[in-house]
């Protein structure tokens, strides 16, 4: 089974780091959510009854669609100390990251680059008939924008990816998930919380 991949230390350089934030999240997922019907195989025990002699016999195959199912120890353990925990992490990560993004931005290295090209825009002289585009200026994009902007696509991915991990876990474990994961992962975090009090 795999383990959850480890947490980064959560500081505004992470953030706009962008190869290493996404590194995280894609190994993070990759090593739990991409994987997981590896995961949850782990978790099945087949030699646990023993060997029967007369189960070569006959061929032994599930009709199409339908899985071996997880005892639910196995099933309860994998959702508390290993699924979850990634989840939470990786909600920490980016609820983390989209703070940054909406937070003021003082050590921006490309300040003083987007006034220049500002001032030079305004100074500029066009004549949009001999040019109709030399009127249009893009002013380079601020990186807390562009923060903001990875971490709307990441918390879209996430969710996702939750649901589709969501619905392999409740039916591999034989389980009615009535609640969505993100409900699941609610439930889970008061039960930590309380065990913390």
């Amino acid at each position: 089974m795999s383990k959850a991949y480890d947490r980064p230390s959560l500081t505004p350089q992470f953030c706009f780091n962008q190869t290493a934030l996404r590194d995280f999240l894609r190994l993070s997922r990759a090593t739990i959510d991409d994987s997981i019907t590896q995961n949850l195989n782990s978790l099945l025990t087949p030699a646990s009854a023993g060997f029967d002699p007369s189960s070569t016999s006959e061929r032994q195959t599930l009709p199409p669609g339908t899985r071996r199912q997880i005892p639910a120890s196995s099933c309860q353990y994998f959702k508390e100390k290993v699924l979850f925990p990634s989840w939470q992490m990786r909600s920490d990560v980016i609820n983390y990251c989209a703070s940054v993004a909406t937070s003021p931005d003082p050590d921006d290295p490309d300040a003083i680059l987007r006034e220049v090209e500002s001032a030079r825009a305004r100074e500029r002289i066009v004549d949009e008939r001999l040019d109709p585009y030399s009127g249009r200026y893009f002013p380079r994009e601020v990186r807390t924008e562009m923060l903001a902007n990875t971490m709307r696509n990441e918390r879209s991915v996430e969710s996702i990816i939750r649901s589709r991990t969501w619905s392999l876990v409740g039916e591999r474990c034989g389980e009615e998930m009535g609640k969505s994961a993100d409900e699941a992962l609610d439930q889970w975090r008061r039960r930590q919380d309380a065990r913390r009090v």
